[in-house]
């Protein structure tokens, strides 16, 4: 189905070569920027203008040094692929329901497939995770042979995470497709994937290599977060209610986050995390309730290169928020990408512009930082040089921490909030929610984060 041959791109990928035969599943595994997304864009023929050599073919079609018009006869109806930023790969002038079939009644059917139920709404209106689910339905709606998934369930909820690999399983083992599963999550690659190939610095690595291991070691949990000193609230909300569009987004919420305070706020896709957080930030205006703020707040954005300059340096993009060049360099040698100030977003892999919207709002050391999934596109190792750099940068003042990883909040956040359909179900100590969760909801989440 699948045939990779010698591909290499100078500096990106050097002599990579694999087979993916029919029904096969593979997994790539690697850290952020080891070539894993170039890798599948080559397989779709969707290389950039860079001077890719070897082979790579699907099926009797060859996708490297061939005319686009060849490559688009094998686009969708061979290969389909799932790409890792929504907000990018969707037109944002378009219904999502028009995006993935011009069949209406198939569109409906598609959607509701993946849980979407508003074909009718643009994706803007839509959340991260909801967004990452009509790709899902758009790259199934002409029943490829093979499917490319890059991080498909990046921004998903562990509940819903569940449904969608589910609903992979169920679409591939009915039809007999190949698949090429990207994630960084190797409890995600264990379930998707038969073999797994290991990418570092863009050369294939053996599985039982020292690196291999690494990424192994790294991805058990770690400790829960400790308690710690909070003084007087800094953000006090009442009685908060926002609709978005036709959603109620938030629903009577009520909140209090003290100085010093890690609260972590978890819940599905959809759930009002993104919602609460621009409240906060003053992003957007309440419907109704009042919002009371003591203090600068600086925020680490979910979708990171629709929140960054495509024209920009990074580096000058960091400055803005007032930070001088040493402290520019500071910050990003600590999230692994010093002496690159100079290169714009699109010259980074989605988990290095991840790292690099927090590297931004690390810059100018506000007392309340609120993060919007800062670690979702990054791979294990990463991850834990990022929530090392949060907790540092942190310090001690107010983090709000939103994630869909429960092992991640119950790291750094002694305290959670567990959102479900706009309102706050549960809220305390979080090793006493993780023990005895009160609300159904909450009991669920645990339950699908053990996958």
């Amino acid at each position: 189905m699948i045939s990779v041959k010698n591909l290499s791109i100078p500096g990106i990928l050097h002599d990579v070569s694999f087979d993916v035969a029919r029904g096969e599943r593979v997994g790539l595994i690697g850290e952020s920027g080891s070539g894993k997304t170039m890798t599948a864009l080559a397989i779709m023929g969707l290389l950039p203008d860079l001077p890719a050599t070897g082979s790579v073919r699907v099926g009797s079609t060859e996708m490297i040094g061939t005319p686009d018009r060849v490559r688009r006869t094998v686009r969708g109806s061979k290969v389909a692929m799932v790409f890792q930023e929504p907000m990018t790969a969707l037109d944002p002038l378009m219904k999502v329901g028009r995006q993935v079939s011009r069949d209406r009644d198939r569109a409906r059917a598609l959607l509701a497939e993946v849980g979407v139920d508003r074909p009718d709404a643009y994706p803007h209106e839509l959340s991260g995770g909801q967004r990452q689910r009509v790709l899902i339905a758009a790259a199934l709606a002409e029943n490829p042979d093979i499917l490319v998934c890059d991080e498909p369930t990046t921004a998903l909820d562990v509940a819903v995470q569940a449904q969608i690999l589910d609903l992979l399983d169920q679409v591939i083992a009915r039809r007999g497709m190949g698949l090429v599963f990207i994630s960084h999550d190797l409890a995600v690659i264990r379930r998707m994937a038969e073999r797994v190939i290991v990418l570092k610095d863009g050369r294939i690595v053996p599985v039982d290599s020292d690196y291999a291991r690494a990424l192994a070691a790294a991805s058990a949990p770690g400790a829960p977060a400790a308690a710690r000193s909070v003084g007087e609230p800094v953000v006090a909300l009442t009685d908060v209610s926002l609709t978005r569009g036709a959603t109620q987004a938030l629903r009577d919420v009520s909140l209090n986050v003290r100085c010093g305070e890690r609260l972590g706020i978890v819940g599905g896709s959809g759930s009002g995390k993104t919602s609460l957080l621009r409240v906060i930030a003053g992003l957007s205006a309440p419907d109704s309730g009042t919002v009371d703020i003591a203090g600068d707040i600086q925020m680490v954005f979910q979708d990171p290169y629709s929140s960054l300059d495509p024209r920009m340096a990074v580096g000058e993009s960091i400055a803005e928020t007032g930070a001088d060049s040493a402290r520019v360099e500071e910050v990003l040698s600590q999230v692994g990408l010093a002496g690159m100030g100079s290169r714009l977003p699109r010259e980074f892999s989605g988990g290095q512009r991840q790292r690099i919207s927090i590297a931004r709002a690390a810059a100018p050391r506000a007392p309340i930082l609120l993060a919007d999934e800062p670690v979702s596109a990054l791979d294990i190792t990463l991850r834990a040089r990022v929530l090392k750099l949060v907790d540092d940068v942190v310090a001690d003042n107010t983090l709000i921490f939103v994630s869909h990883d429960l092992a991640v909040v119950r790291e750094l956040c002694p305290t959670v909030a567990v959102m479900h359909a706009g309102r706050i179900v549960e809220h305390g100590a979080t090793a006493e929610v993780w023990a005895n969760p009160r609300h159904e909801y909450t009991r669920a989440l645990l339950e699908a984060s053990s996958l």
